[in-house]
């Protein structure tokens, strides 16, 4: 199998730019995942994020994930386990308003820093949208007019642990899903593998790179472009050594946003007159829905929203 996409992002700046820009958009079309490496966060801060949210770990979460494990019984496990995840987790909001000064147990430091480090994510995440509509044809801004509703896009971030499991084969770090969102940055441990997308029908390896940002396309995405770019399987694999880090920041529609196909790339009139393959639906309503539907395939997800489609307030985004 060809190997896992890596984009240097140094390259965008002379004379490898179109070059580097088509392999953004094969990653885009063909994988739904690629690794970025030079995009402007600082080495020496990623390695003070990481070692903070490890310190953070042992410090505050070890111990419970710990007791969490024995009042389940899961070291024992016989049977798969389908209903639960081998993870560690907390999460923290950036936008439209921050809760990173009410999230318990977070030392003023780290608090510091991850709020910091959000924001320079949200600029990395901004610039891909923006290459992502360079790619597509669309304006310069399209996605992120899209994403914007009333208030802005909602930007979060999970920060994850997968501690040592002595059942790999029986419980997953995470089961598999697609995310709902927009566009996803991945922090993740270069030490400690697990993550996998599923492409041609077999589960690859992302592999682990220091200093690395992974990045995946969310279903919001898959719909906005009409199916050309699409959101893929992953899970991650729990492993019976190591402790794998993994802070996932998720830039996403505004609650209000309301998401459907660009009319730019409808293939056909029928297409724009309504008969489009995918729906037009407000991003909290999706949400609501895939709260209780994250494990399973994305499509009926999909089909449900366009079951539901009976607004005629839904106005085109403007981009002027």
């Amino acid at each position: 199998m060809e190997s896992f996409p890596v984009i240097n992002m140094e390259n965008l700046n002379g004379e490898k730019r179109a070059i580097t820009m088509d392999k953004i958009k094969d990653a885009c079309e063909n994988w739904g995942f690629f690794e970025l490496v030079n995009h402007g966060i600082p080495p020496e801060f990623m390695d003070t994020v990481e070692r903070m949210t490890k310190g953070h770990y042992r410090k505050c979460m070890d111990q419970r994930f710990r007791e969490l494990v024995a009042s389940k019984g899961l070291e024992n496990v016989q049977t798969e386990v389908h209903d639960l995840d081998w993870e560690s987790t907390f999460h923290l909001k950036h936008l439209p308003l921050s809760n990173i000064s009410q999230v318990p147990d977070l030392e003023d430091d780290y608090r510091k820093v991850m709020k910091e480090f959000a924001v320079k994510l949200e600029k990395v995440a901004e610039e891909l949208m923006d290459l992502l509509c360079e790619n597509l044809g669309l304006e310069k801004g399209y996605l992120k007019k899209a994403f914007h509703g009333s208030n802005g896009p909602n930007f979060g971030t999970k920060v994850s642990n997968y501690p040592p499991c002595p059942k790999p084969e029986l419980i997953k770090g995470l089961r598999a899903h697609t995310d709902a969102g927009g566009v996803i940055l991945l922090f993740q441990d270069d030490k400690v593998s697990g993550l996998q997308l599923l492409k041609d029908g077999q589960w690859v390896d992302v592999p682990p790179m220091r200093h690395s940002i992974v990045v995946n396309l969310g279903d919001q995405i898959e719909v906005i472009t009409n199916g050309k770019y699409k959101s893929v399987l992953h899970r991650v694999v729990a492993q019976t050594d190591g402790n794998r880090m993994s802070i996932a920041s998720f830039y996403n529609p505004g609650s209000d946003a309301v998401i459907y196909p660009a009319p730019a790339l409808m293939e056909s009139k029928a297409e724009e007159a309504g008969k489009a393959a995918y729906p037009k639906f407000v991003f909290e309503d999706y949400m609501k829905l895939y709260a209780a539907l994250k494990f399973q395939a994305k499509e009926p997800r999909f089909q449900a929203m366009k079951a539901t489609e009976s607004s005629p307030n839904l106005e085109p985004i403007a981009t002027a």
